[in-house]
């Protein structure tokens, strides 16, 4: 395993929908920032987010918690254009050449498809996206303009292996993955393009499993 490979601890027994229980496995781990500014000359705005993952075997857990200080959620339905409200997401590889898009809005809405580049992807059916527990600290769902002001907010996914819905995974323990996780939120008045790993293009584009990381999840 290389230096620079994120291990992802493994917690078993734990229930996705245990509130207390994900607190303390959540509590018990260090942050991670999501806090490269990559294209910061024209896009100089950055909030402050973090994410921490576990998984418990039937479940990917990982959780965003975000301080900004602009926040929309406008897109009302799954399998929306998430990206434009103030959005968190992971992007997943469970082999080369294919890569999962998780893009998560601020009020829990959901875009999931399976690429093999930016321009060719196919979007997840209605029972990959409902298999995904999600969790946030806004009210589920609705929908509001843009909010100036200290917004802080938090997000919980819980991804079962059968979400990568071209894989037939039904265990996450062992496998290895490249990924990467952001923070966008391309129509606030102060658009911004956060990753976990850096990107070094000309201009902001997440679809690049390239730059991915590794990640192992542990037996």
């Amino acid at each position: 395993m290389g230096n620079d490979t994120m291990r992802i601890p493994k917690i078993e027994g734990l229930a996705p929908g245990d509130p207390k229980a994900l607190e303390a496995a959540f509590g018990a781990l260090e942050p991670q920032p999501v806090a490269c500014c990559n294209w910061s000359a024209e896009f100089p705005y950055a909030p402050q987010v973090t994410f921490r993952m576990f998984h418990t075997g039937a479940y990917l857990m990982v959780r965003f918690d975000v301080a900004e200080r602009y926040t929309m959620a406008c897109v009302a339905q799954d399998n929306g254009a998430s990206w434009t409200d103030s959005c968190v997401e992971l992007f997943l590889s469970p082999e080369p050449g294919v890569y999962y898009n998780f893009e998560t809005t601020c009020a829990g809405r959901l875009l999931l498809a399976c690429h093999t580049s930016r321009h060719e992807g196919v979007k997840a059916p209605a029972e990959a996206l409902e298999s995904i527990i999600r969790h946030t600290s806004l009210p589920f769902g609705e929908t509001f303009p843009e909010r100036e002001g200290d917004n802080r907010w938090s997000l919980t996914l819980a991804i079962p292996p059968r979400a990568l819905f071209r894989h037939g995974i039904d265990d996450w323990s062992g496998h290895s993955v490249r990924m990467n996780l952001y923070k966008c939120g391309d129509n606030l008045s102060h658009p911004h393009f956060l990753s976990w790993r850096p990107i070094p293009t000309e201009k902001p584009d997440f679809h690049r499993p390239e730059y991915f990381g590794e990640a192992v999840f542990d037996r």
